[in-house]
């Protein structure tokens, strides 16, 4: 047990040494309002004058204060000299000849012997933050002190509740100090030591109020009444001795403080305790036993390591689980650049497969909040672009007077007998080149696609390239030009497929069909359309009685237009023009369909051979062949300030956490009982 409040005091040490309080470690804080001995109390506890004193405002900055307990000096020296100095020195503090001492955290391994010294020390060190005009700080001073006389603890000495300011005081200074004590006592891990004096109403205690807002149960609260010697004569604390006026959980204790008239004549400490004890029978000897600085300093220790033993197990757990996450971000953050080619060549390499693996669909890093890489190409090719030309419509753009124009035009002079041949190709190279423009909009999706998965890869997937920012910048510029480089190429070849169904309007197609058989099928609809053929003579008859009105003569008051009124438009087709019209937009409409099927089918496969296939065949070799240069290395692989700040800070909490398992492991479950 009596191991329990040096190893949080080690504990303690690990971690301020990386200036990190990740770690909740148990520890009794001192908190009262200002001038109600608090820094009496603490003296008491270590039998020396070693606070500053005086009236107002002493304490200003946090005073973390461990008591450690060591072997009077003539036992130490005599295990130095049998022992050798180097063994057991943790124990008998070889080198130290003095009964009693003090260090400081912020004075590296200077020893203070004389008290009076410590006392400068913290005025000097308080005055370096606060300033010399009772301003406050809340950066902790940490100050050891080494004696027979004491018993382990640790305390915390906070500055006093105050309600106005003075000096350099701001004007919220009872809410700062108030906040800077809360920001201790709510520490689950921590005893909370309120101290009040006996000559004020204990309802009124600052010290009480305070505990309680953070611990309501006073689970971890103990009260120490000061200043019992300065009640008004005919009244004592009897009653609040014994917990009748505010019950404590973890007790009350009295203690009378030296006045200031002792501290002046300099009246030592042991005096003072031997008068205390002798006030404490005179006046309370039912309670004699269970007061004053000696019983409070037996009670605090017995607290402490009972607390500790409470907190340990999960203090353990939570020790464990912060190793385990630190050890992670430093693998994360990489280990510091020794060979230059050896690393570059293995970023590069592990860059150039996960985007492969992305785009495969492979990849470590699958998102889950939208399509991405080799699922995005995907959707593009068979839903956006698949549903592009499924919505694209063979005559959209055509209409019958559009067609019937086409016809007349390709028979020039002579009134045709048959449907001529170039219309239909006339016609239905004007439609399948509506069929380019969402092609190339296909290899312009994938080609941003494929630009995304660099984002994607360098954010997810490789570490490493966050650590080097310019190697970062050089591989994404060079992805990206060989993606720039390739897509010309591949709008090249997309265009030659809309260019080669153009050069050749194949009508023996297999799929295609036969135009004899699509005018056959038109005939024989508008024979029954026209009840036996008798509309179609009556038409005709009527044709030849009245010529068409494009094709008279224009009336004297118009000006000879030909090629405006060639075919009016407001002009009702004859039954053979809707035939001949109806006979071209049927073989239209039945090839379109099988370009669109080609096209379709034809381009995915080219943006992949001709992009993306290639891209993912040549990436390494173009990173490599880009990047791996000699004069290149050093500048590439430099790495960003804070990956290399970040690193360093991990590190040292790690180093500190395991420090911290090991002594955490020392204690074996015995020592808890």
């Amino acid at each position: 047990m009596e191991t329990l409040i040096p190893t949080i005091n080690r504990l303690q040490e690990v971690f301020l040494t990386v200036g990190a309080e990740v770690i909740q470690l148990p520890q009794i804080v001192v908190v009262g309002s200002q001038s109600s001995g608090k820094s009496s109390v603490l003296e008491s506890l270590v039998g020396r004058d070693f606070l500053p004193r005086g009236s107002g405002i002493v304490t200003r900055r946090p005073l973390v204060l461990q008591l450690i307990n060591v072997a009077p000096m003539q036992e130490r020296l005599k295990i130095e000299s049998d022992n050798g100095v180097k063994q057991n020195a943790q124990n008998s503090y070889p080198g130290v000849k003095a009964e009693e001492w003090g260090t400081f955290l912020h004075c590296k391994n200077q020893v203070f012997t004389d008290f009076q010294e410590i006392r400068q020390e913290i005025e000097a060190e308080t005055d370096r933050s606060s300033g010399d005009n009772k301003g406050i700080s809340t950066e902790p001073i940490y100050l050891k002190i080494f004696s027979p006389k004491v018993l382990n603890l640790t305390l915390v000495d906070l500055p006093g509740i105050t309600k106005v300011p003075v000096g350099d005081q701001p004007e919220d200074i009872e809410a700062q100090v108030q906040e800077m004590i809360l920001s201790f006592i709510s520490n689950p891990n921590s005893l909370i030591l309120a101290v009040s004096p006996a000559n004020s109403d204990l309802a009124t205690s600052d010290a009480l109020k305070l505990a309680r807002e953070v611990d309501p149960d006073g689970r971890r609260t103990l009260l120490v009444i000061s200043k019992l010697d300065l009640m008004d004569a005919g009244t004592d604390a009897l009653e609040v001795l014994l917990g009748r006026v505010i019950p404590v959980k973890l007790g009350i204790i009295g203690v009378v403080n030296r006045s200031q008239h002792d501290i002046n004549t300099q009246k030592s400490l042991e005096d003072s305790m031997r008068d205390e004890q002798a006030f404490l029978q005179r006046h309370y000897p039912s309670l004699a036993s269970r007061a004053g600085s000696r019983y409070l300093a037996k009670t605090l220790s017995r607290l402490l390591m009972h607390h500790i033993r409470d907190c340990l197990p999960d203090l353990k757990t939570r020790v464990t689980v912060l190793n385990a996450q630190y050890q992670t971000r430093l693998n994360s953050y990489g280990q510091p650049v020794e060979d230059h080619s050896a690393t570059l060549l293995q970023i590069v390499t592990k860059f150039a497969s996960d985007y492969c693996n992305t785009i495969e669909g492979t990849a470590r890093y699958i998102q889950t909040s939208e399509l991405c890489g080799g699922a995005r190409i995907c959707y593009i090719f068979h839903e956006t672009f698949g549903r592009t030309l499924q919505s694209i419509d063979p005559l959209g753009g055509l209409t019958e007077l559009d067609v019937l124009t086409a016809i007349r035009n390709a028979t020039g002079p002579r009134p045709a007998l048959f449907v001529p041949e170039v219309s239909f190709e006339l016609l239905v190279k004007r439609q399948i080149k509506r069929l380019e423009e969402p092609s190339l909009r296909c290899v312009e999706l994938v080609h941003e696609e494929l630009q995304r998965i660099i984002q994607h890869c360098s954010s997810f997937s490789t570490q490493e390239l966050l650590r080097f920012p310019k190697l970062h910048d050089s591989i994404v510029e060079v992805v990206t030009g060989l993606l720039r480089k390739r897509l010309p190429i591949t709008n090249e070849m997309v265009h030659n497929l809309v260019a080669i169904e153009l050069a050749y309007i194949n009508t023996k197609h297999p799929d295609f069909t036969d135009a004899g058989q699509v005018s056959a099928s038109v005939n024989s609809q508008q024979a029954e359309a026209l009840d036996g053929g008798k509309r179609w003579k009556n038409d005709k008859f009527a044709e030849e009685k009245a010529p068409a009105t494009g094709f008279g003569s224009p009336s004297k008051g118009q000006a000879i237009n030909l090629l405006d009124t060639a075919v009016p438009i407001s002009r009702k087709l004859s039954a053979r023009e809707q035939r001949d019209c109806e006979v071209i937009q049927r073989l239209i409409n039945c090839y379109f369909l099988i370009v669109r099927k080609s096209i379709q089918d034809s381009v995915p496969k080219t943006v992949m051979h001709f992009l993306v296939n290639f891209v993912k065949e040549h990436l390494q070799s173009e990173l490599v062949g880009q990047l791996y240069k000699q004069p290149l290395l050093q500048e590439l692989l430099i790495e960003s300030q804070d990956t290399a700040q970040q690193r360093t800070e991990v590190a040292q909490m790690l180093e500190a956490l395991k420090k911290a398992n090991n002594i955490i492991s020392e204690i074996r479950e015995t020592h808890l009982w």
